[in-house]
């Protein structure tokens, strides 16, 4: 498969290998993969990123290059490397502040199996007592006529070269959202438009929560309840949804919570339900509302769901509990329904200026000088 990113790996490949680069890149899984996970590097910020299954690789080779490996042989005696270490290492990385371990425990090495069923070895091996990490050397060093390369040095920096790219279409993706809020009183169709082409199944997974967010937000924005104790003694209460966090499709937490209802809001990409069980689970089976990026329909979106839950779970009685916990789904048709209920109430420029403001937190820009901030954004993609 070839995208437009595959150039740069084919471009960094020449500059350590020269003339066999074309053939590595050929005969190395591990290279075919990574030239997978990095289609999204040129599609801009709203492309699908796939940060953690690359930093779990990148994590054990920088560790395998720190012990010189690559110019010793010995690695098979190695101590391993500490999950720790690599798991503090992983969030110190740019947009891995909240990753989990499932890609250095596990998931990495099923979608390498899944993209290469026939391949001998997986990329990550490790020990559960201790747990100790190592790359698989196997796929790091190959030969080409005579001559032996080890591929490490070379994948750390087409790594870079992604992380780069990606920083900069965030950046670049933070000065468009500054220039629609400036200009959404003047053009709201323009700003419509754009907002539109955020609510859709390919959008990073940053981008499509941020901007759920912002659009439930204003839903609710003018909806009220009255409370009180006394039935003369109401009182007004408009819905309010806060944030819980930042954003990341693997952090485990709840993303959205109404005030005063409590209702609670997950933002997901994945119908399996063993995820939607766990968050569940999490609350004590809770009530829980489910923002998901699919453009099925609800019905055939829950009919999915059930029928996961009884392939996993063999009670009729837990499969009903569990699904019962499932407040509301709401898809992609019905974000842009209620996105366009609130721009006919006039909310369009706060949505757009909710989108910009969670960006900035984010993608580490403060809002105290934006100019500044992107600027610095940018240099830190070079």
């Amino acid at each position: 498969m070839e995208h437009e990113f595959t150039s740069k790996i084919i471009e960094i490949l020449k500059g350590h290998f020269r003339s066999d680069a074309a053939e590595l890149f050929e005969k190395s899984q591990l290279l075919q993969y990574i030239n997978l996970k990095t289609v999204s590097a040129t599609r801009g910020s709203k492309a699908r990123s796939s940060f953690a299954n690359l930093y779990a690789i990148y994590v054990l080779i920088e560790d395998y290059l720190a012990h010189g490996y690559h110019k010793k042989q010995g690695y098979a005696k190695y101590d391993g490397a500490r999950f720790s270490s690599l798991f503090r290492r992983q969030r110190e990385l740019p947009f891995g502040e909240k990753l989990q371990n499932h890609a250095l425990n596990h998931r990495m090495n099923l979608e390498f199996r899944k993209y290469f069923p026939q391949a001998e070895v997986q990329p990550i091996l490790r020990t559960h007592n201790p747990q100790r990490y190592w790359i698989n050397e196997k796929l790091l060093i190959l030969g080409v006529g005579r001559r032996k390369y080890n591929l490490a040095p070379a994948i750390m920096e087409i790594i870079d070269a992604y992380i780069a790219a990606k920083q900069e279409a965030f950046a670049n993706f933070i000065q468009v959202c500054q220039k629609m809020r400036e200009i959404s009183k003047a053009d709201q169709g323009e700003v419509e438009e754009f907002i539109s082409d955020l609510i859709a199944p390919s959008v990073d997974a940053r981008i499509f929560e941020i901007v759920s967010y912002a659009i439930l937000k204003l839903f609710y924005f003018d909806q009220v309840l009255y409370f009180g104790f006394e039935q003369d003694e109401l009182e007004q209460s408009p819905l309010k949804l806060y944030k819980t966090g930042r954003t990341n499709a693997n952090d485990g937490g709840i993303d959205f919570v109404m005030r005063p209802l409590g209702r609670f809001f997950q933002v997901t990409e994945t119908l399996d339900v063993r995820k939607y069980f766990l968050d569940i689970d999490k609350i004590e089976r809770y009530p829980i509302s489910f923002v998901i990026k699919s453009t099925e329909d609800v019905s055939v979106l829950i009919d999915k769901l059930r029928e996961g839950a009884e392939k996993h779970y063999a009670i009729s009685a837990i499969v009903e509990t569990y699904m019962s916990c499932i407040e509301e789904i709401i898809n992609i048709p019905i974000l842009k329904e209620r996105f366009t209920l609130s721009v006919a109430r006039g909310y369009l420029s706060q949505i757009m200026d909710e989108i910009t403001r969670q960006s900035m937190v984010e993608f580490n820009i403060d809002g105290t000088d934006d100019d500044e901030q992107i600027e610095s954004l940018h240099a830190g993609s070079d």
